[in-house]
């Protein structure tokens, strides 16, 4: 029996990850000082240079590791997975004591974080010019 691996497709991952941040192919380009088409050919491409890369995730606001390991179907499983049914397991009541509700409100203020401190820094810079 042959077990089929799905490709490292890193384009997709940052394809994911600027839809997830909410960020448009434009305000990527923008910021990396590229163009819309270039963006659009990085995220259909399998594979990018470490320094793109770099420079995507700095942006992004998440480390090369993050998009690297980044997986859809973890962070759905996460929130799909929680036992807020009241599920009986051996005859013991588990309750999931977190809410993943909560943990991506939390996200989601870190990322309106990094979305200010990058505008402060691309503002800086336009000063600076």
């Amino acid at each position: 029996m042959s077990t089929l691996t799905k490709p490292n497709h890193i384009g997709r991952k940052i394809s994911r990850i600027r839809e997830l941040r909410d960020m448009k192919q434009e305000a990527l380009a923008q910021a990396l000082g590229t163009n819309q088409q270039a963006i659009s050919a990085i995220e259909n491409s399998e594979t990018i240079d470490e320094e793109k890369l770099k420079a995507i995730a700095e942006v992004l606001g998440v480390s090369v590791e993050g998009i690297k390991n980044f997986s859809e179907e973890a962070v759905l499983n996460i929130i799909g997975n929680t036992l807020n049914d009241g599920s009986v397991i051996n005859g013991n009541a588990y309750n999931c004591n977190f809410n993943p509700l909560d943990k991506v409100v939390e996200l989601y203020e870190r990322l309106v974080q990094s979305e200010k401190e990058k505008v402060e820094y691309l503002e800086k810079l336009l000063k600076e010019k």
